[in-house]
């Protein structure tokens, strides 16, 4: 795999070629609000750290390096520490937590170093992107947020769930309100190709979405159609997609997943390696876990039987023929999956934290008639064991894909969700970089920082770097790791001591402050420039 290894070798010059220009010192001591002095430096474009003061003032980054200092208000002694850009989880579910009470101070991600998250993933999110940001403009929120135009969703208020191509005027429509959100501030739009309804949508639907995201700068992002077998099929889609929409294309939760697709991913990375190398933007992110999440339907009903929403799926059902059907696909999928463990499910919550298998076993009854009575029963979410440990690692070597989470603001109550939401930056850095150096620390922080902000086309943070916001972070590497577990996911992670949100402390020596400092983000259209 010589082509392979290629790109595997090139993380060094990636980060030095996207690295912001070095900034000339200050000449006069400085005014200071917060100075970090003696730190480490990351300064999130992978080069080699530096040791040095960062200082910040009226929310933005002041000085980076050496630098004479007038009147400072408060000193942080860093000697030991780590000073880097706030994190930023491109890949986000907190659309509804963002704006609640009880869970938009984000403290879950405040306390693995995010200071900006990313909605609207996987085709799912408000699509009325004016009002959901002004949501959280008023009420404020511990991250900034960014919002991405959800295909799904789009096309849901187009014309409904149904497994069809849309009209022509639905298809305008459509057309409409990407431009209207893309107008509102959106970053690029997302798909969710095994979800209901996005799945049933041809390529050519959504390229004619993509075209009006492209001519105002936005991004495509994408949960592709395949990511076990036919994943190769569905990078491809996403090239496409790329190439005829004319913007740049981003695979959601880069990975390979079932064991008959174990040891694929090289090839899907070889293909948008192929693509990088012809001039065109593509990249992706990925969560460091061997297991993901989602609704068990996504995970093993087939698309056919979901069409029309969970009324029509609940009508199948009760049709002992189209019941057979579905159990029989069903029993397929079941074959396949190592571990599909309940995550929620409301009727029993003695089921949560077991598997399928599990649950038959103790019910005295098979998997697929237990699968069926949870979805006649409003369905459930589940974390599937579906990836090799190899696969995650050959993902996080490559430079051009980012950390995110596909995680969501939560607080205890009941569930047993996947740990990502809780610790993946930090396992990122604390676990894959520090402990087995799989990846360098610097090049672990420039996948959650100018990465991610190079992907958006974030120009104002991302880089310690003057005159840029003062999202940052200040953590222990010697003590910086996830906590949260499968059997115990809601536990904080440690060794993240500071954490700054346009300035202000939402992390204050390792403890959240309760700060509503992040804001929403809105992306300046190129067609309205």
């Amino acid at each position: 795999m010589p082509a392979f290894r290629a790109l595997l070798c090139g993380p060094l010059c990636f980060a030095l070629a996207c690295s912001p220009a070095p900034a000339a010192e200050p000449t006069e001591p400085l005014r200071v609000d917060v100075l970090l002095q003696g730190a480490t430096i990351y300064d999130g474009s992978g080069a080699a750290p530096f040791t040095g003061d960062v200082a910040l003032r009226n929310g933005k980054i002041a000085a980076v390096g050496k630098f004479q200092v007038g009147r400072v208000d408060q000193t942080i002694d860093c000697r030991g520490l780590a000073v880097a850009p706030g994190f930023i989880d491109l890949h986000n579910h907190s659309d509804s937590p963002i704006v609640s009470p009880a869970t938009r101070a984000n403290v879950n991600y405040l306390t693995q170093g995010c200071s900006s998250i990313v909605t609207g993933n996987c085709g799912f999110g408000p699509v009325d992107v004016a009002e959901y940001l002004a949501k959280i403009d008023s009420a404020g929120a511990g991250t900034n947020v960014l919002h991405l135009l959800p295909h799904g969703d789009l096309r849901d208020k187009a014309m409904g769930k149904e497994a069809r191509e849309p009209t022509s005027s639905e298809l305008a429509e459509m057309e409409r309100l990407a431009e209207q959100s893309m107008l509102d501030g959106a970053w690029g739009m997302s798909t969710g190709l095994i979800y209901v309804p996005g799945t049933y949508s041809k390529t050519e639907e959504i390229v004619a979405v993509a075209k009006v995201v492209g001519r105002h700068g936005g991004i495509y992002a994408s949960h592709i159609r395949n990511e076990g077998v036919e994943l190769l099929t569905a990078v491809e889609e996403a090239l496409r997609i790329g190439r005829d929409g004319g913007l740049p294309v981003h695979v959601s939760h880069f990975k390979a997943s079932g064991r008959n697709a174990w040891g694929s991913l090289h090839i899907a990375a070889e293909l948008i390696e192929k693509e990088r190398a012809a001039g065109r933007r593509v990249t992706a992110d990925q969560y460091p876990y061997t297991a993901s999440s989602t609704s068990l339907e996504a995970t093993l009903l087939p698309a056919w039987c979901r069409a029309g929403g969970r009324k029509a799926l609940g009508e199948r059902l009760r049709d002992p023929e189209q019941r057979a059907k579905i159990r029989q696909s069903v029993e397929k999928e079941l074959t396949g999956k190592v571990r599909v463990q309940i995550a929620g499910y409301e009727t029993r919550r003695d089921w949560v934290g077991k598997s399928v298998e599990e649950i038959a076993s103790m019910e005295k009854r098979e998997p697929a008639d237990i699968v069926l009575e949870m979805e006649q029963n409003g369905g459930a979410r589940v974390v599937n064991f579906g990836m090799n440990e190899d696969d995650v690692r050959i993902a996080m070597m490559l430079p051009w894909v980012a950390t995110a989470s596909d995680g969501s603001a939560k607080i205890p109550d009941g569930d047993q969700p996947h740990p990502r939401s809780f610790g993946t930056f930090t396992r990122k850095l604390g676990l894959y970089a520090v402990k087995e150096g799989v990846v360098s620390l610097e090049q672990a922080v420039r996948s959650a920082s100018g990465l991610p902000a190079d992907i958006l086309g974030l120009q104002d943070r991302g880089y310690l770097k003057p005159e840029l916001a003062a999202d940052v972070v200040v953590f222990d590497p010697k003590t910086i790791t996830d906590r949260a577990t499968y059997d115990k996911p809601y536990e904080y992670s440690q060794g993240v001591r500071f954490v700054f949100v346009n300035g202000v402390p939402a992390v204050f020596d390792g403890t959240p402050t309760g700060a509503l400092a992040g804001k929403a983000l809105r992306r300046k259209s190129a067609a309205a420039k």
